[in-house]
């Protein structure tokens, strides 16, 4: 496995950048660094192995180049994953592919059951994240405890790894990018430790902390805080 690879990471690409010779027959995988979007392929392309065969372009979404959304991907988001002279968007759909196109370790479970679950569980990402995003902004009604407590007991389903479906997968995937950003957001903002009462998340952070395809793609946590609070709070 090829996990362990130490890139140089490409600089930032702002709305002055040249675009790259498009479909050259090089597979590119747009993405931002502090997007947790982004990450989510970000990390898929790492725990493949593929660093050597998928380069990263990197973008900054408050000064986008305009060719992105010209000649790349109209909807101007990342990540968006440029192969086989196609262009492919939205996160969980290019982490499926990726997973599904290119040669390395699996994401996606091979087992029924816990496909089933996996999709069950990547539904729920989104008011996951919806949830949290609210209560930040103040929404009273946004319930943290109960979409903290729904993945704690979703940690519990399977017994042979310490990850959603045991084995890290792209549920983890999914989730980890988020859970980097609201762990410590929480606890600077309303003091909320999500971990406590929770041991098996917090057994979750931990080993997924130890997964090098994921550690390659963190950043300090003020880097990725400052522009998540301007987003949400205007600060």
């Amino acid at each position: 496995m090829a996990t362990a690879v130490q890139e140089v990471l490409p600089p930032t690409l702002e709305s002055t950048a040249e675009p790259p010779t498009l479909f050259d027959g090089t597979t590119r995988l747009y993405t931002a660094y502090i997007c947790p979007f982004a990450q989510r392929a970000w990390i898929a392309r790492n725990y493949k192995g593929l660093q050597d065969k998928m380069k990263l372009v990197p973008l900054d979404l408050d000064n986008r180049p305009t060719w992105y959304r010209e000649k790349v991907y109209p909807p101007n988001k990342v990540p968006s994953l440029e192969h086989n002279n196609e262009i492919r968007g939205e996160s969980l759909d290019v982490v499926k592919y990726i997973d599904s196109h290119f040669e390395g370790p699996a994401i996606l479970p091979d087992d029924p059951e816990k496909k089933k679950f996996a999709e069950e569980l990547l539904s729920y990402s989104d008011t996951f994240v919806g949830t949290v995003f609210s209560s930040i902004k103040g929404d009273p009604n946004a319930d943290v405890g109960a979409v903290f407590d729904y993945l704690e007991k979703a940690l519990s389903k399977f017994d042979d790894g310490p990850f959603f479906l045991g084995q890290f997968g792209e549920v983890d995937i999914a989730y980890a990018p988020f859970i980097e950003r609201f762990e410590p957001l929480l606890l600077e903002l309303k003091k909320c430790d999500i971990t406590t009462g929770r041991p098996k998340l917090a057994a979750w952070i931990e080993e997924v902390n130890k997964i090098e395809a994921y550690k390659q793609t963190k950043l300090d946590p003020q880097v990725l805080l400052t522009p998540l609070k301007r987003k949400l709070l205007g600060q």
